[in-house]
């Protein structure tokens, strides 16, 4: 597993507010909020940090020095328990934001699935910056109930729904969870693995692939690659998820 070494003051190198012109995840984040004045002032403060699959964001435990803002690929967010066992709490992609919701130390970690970027700020001058910038704060505080929205729909999932139910509500939300890639055709895209999936789900790698298995039998869903599938029929899969089939 690889991990973001820490860059000193001044190496980083700055983006130019034409960068943000040109940054496609611009319209599904904060960012797109801003006036030219106000982007301006952000993009002082932004670091563009390249990832790679297995790349470390933020480590649970460490001091939150940063806040972050992916801009392409996609991540995982999760926490250990005290025997090694790993939560997954969500799958964050262009357009999400990371790291301003905490305390002194960051209550989760997140890594890279795939290769991508993100926007890395320090926390002090970012909410210097929120303090002037109403568009952004507001911006923010919509993201923050959106996120309480859907952390009271996991809780949902994993407390009373069953694996059938768990696995289709995932597939059906993933439809539209990465915004700068929309799924075309019915395809999508799944750049977390099975195991992955189990985790988020709060279920076993078996059950995920015994459920997918039967999804296919079913021909609810078509696997064209281990990271793609065609969602063959949409509205059995969403009476599977809201327990109506």
């Amino acid at each position: 597993m690889l991990e973001l070494k820490s860059l000193p003051d001044g190496c980083a190198a700055r983006r130019r507010t034409e960068a943000c012109d040109r940054c496609g995840a611009r319209a599904y984040s904060v960012c797109a909020s801003l006036d030219e004045r106000e982007l301006a002032r952000l993009d002082a403060l932004a670091e563009r940090l390249p990832l790679s699959s297995g790349d470390v964001l933020l480590r649970e435990g460490d001091l939150a020095r940063h806040v972050f803002n992916v801009t392409s690929g996609s991540v995982r967010v999760y926490k250990l328990l005290p025997d090694g066992r790993r939560q997954i709490t969500g799958f964050l992609y262009a357009g999400d934001f990371l790291g301003l919701a905490t305390g002194e130390r960051y209550a989760f970690s997140a890594e890279a699935m795939e290769p991508g970027s993100a926007c890395r700020f320090r926390k002090s001058e970012y909410r210097a910056l929120i303090q002037d910038t109403p568009a952004l704060e507001a911006m923010l505080l919509e993201r923050a109930n959106h996120e309480l929205a859907a952390a009271q729909a996991q809780m949902l999932l994993l407390g009373r729904k069953t694996a059938l139910e768990r696995v289709a509500s995932f597939l059906r939300d993933l439809t539209t969870a990465d915004r700068m890639r929309p799924s075309q055709e019915g395809i999508v895209r799944l750049p977390m693995t099975r195991g992955e999936i189990a985790d988020y789900l709060g279920l076993t790698i078996e059950t995920v692939s015994r459920v997918m298995t039967r999804l296919k039998t079913e021909n609810i869903i078509r696997l064209l690659s281990p990271n793609e599938l065609t969602i063959e029929r949409p509205g059995r899969l969403s009476a599977l998820a809201d327990g109506e089939a």
